[in-house]
């Protein structure tokens, strides 16, 4: 068995200003705040002796881990993500930020908006411009009808309405 995986999806680079500002919130505090907390734990479970039956000291070793492979992450990809904060020219088109309402075959209406690839949060609506769902929504307007390739098969879909504004 071999150790080669393929190469994963190149993602898209751009974000939104809230999105970029959550980022930079999130490193900041594991930074400040999580990575010391864990760093003194670590340090009282070193001195408790044994480390090889030490609970404790492994799992706080396995957790300033976690931490700053988080930080190493968030610190290389702030840096090359692009900040999208101007919009289009076209307000009547779904492009990049855009909240639009879509309806089904069979009538179900829902509502998303295009985001970068790191702030999806499907509770929220939020998809990825990756997503198959929003290259496929993107350019087309209130009244279009469009298919997209889902997991679950293909789908064909209407452009209900599509805004800039925040959710309500």
């Amino acid at each position: 068995m071999s150790r080669w995986r393929p190469p994963t999806a190149v993602s898209t680079a751009v974000i939104t200003p809230d999105g970029h500002r959550r980022l930079k919130d999130e490193l900041d505090e594991l930074w400040r705040m999580r990575r010391p907390e864990v760093v003194r734990a670590l340090a009282a479970a070193a001195a408790e002796g044994d480390r090889s039956e030490n609970a404790e000291y492994t799992y706080r070793k396995k957790q300033l881990g976690e931490i700053d492979r988080r930080v190493r992450y968030l610190s290389k990809r702030l840096q090359s993500l692009r900040v999208l904060d101007t919009l289009p020219t076209d307000r009547s088109a779904i492009f990049f930020g855009a909240w639009f309402r879509i309806e089904d075959e069979r009538g179900d209406a829902r509502e998303y908006r295009i985001v970068g690839p790191d702030e999806t949060d499907a509770a929220h609506g939020w998809i990825s411009i990756d997503s198959p769902l929003a290259r496929a929504a993107l350019k087309r307007r209130a009244g279009d009808e469009f298919e997209a390739e889902l997991p679950g098969g293909r789908m064909r879909f209407v452009v209900v309405g599509v805004r800039y504004e925040p959710a309500y």
